[in-house]
């Protein structure tokens, strides 16, 4: 009989490969973007941290003391771009910024518009 396993403990065992684990990490990010659970975000970190071998490896290859990554991880006042960076760099990724995907493809010729509206000099009164 197959062994029954928490979301979680599948979880580890399929990030143990980086390509899933950043797949893994952009939807967490995209879900935060909507939702805005850092508690959601922390916990996926953590996650990661524990299927790409374990706070000491990581804390290792970023050169942190693993109690302070660990620290760092459970603390719902750390910076979540902090904790997210210190994930990444021990991937060998970093933080990028991107456009956003338009939803509404008249916004940004509204936005235009709107600009150049704005940029109109008033007539002397």
């Amino acid at each position: 009989m197959r062994k029954m396993r928490t979301l979680r403990e599948y979880l580890i065992e399929r990030l143990a490969n980086k390509e899933r684990t950043i797949g893994y990490l952009r939807a967490i990010l995209d879900d935060y973007q909507i939702h805005g659970e850092r508690t959601v975000v922390l916990r996926a970190l953590q996650t990661v941290v524990k299927a790409q071998g374990g706070v000491p490896k990581l804390a290792k290859q970023v050169d942190m003391a693993p109690e302070m990554l660990s620290k760092l991880l459970s603390n719902e006042d750390t910076p979540l771009i902090d904790a997210l960076g210190i994930v990444l760099k021990a991937l060998g990724y970093q933080l990028s910024i991107a456009p956003v995907e338009n939803e509404n493809p008249n916004l940004e010729a509204d936005t235009l518009q709107t600009a150049q509206v704005a940029e109109r000099p008033t007539a002397p009164q």
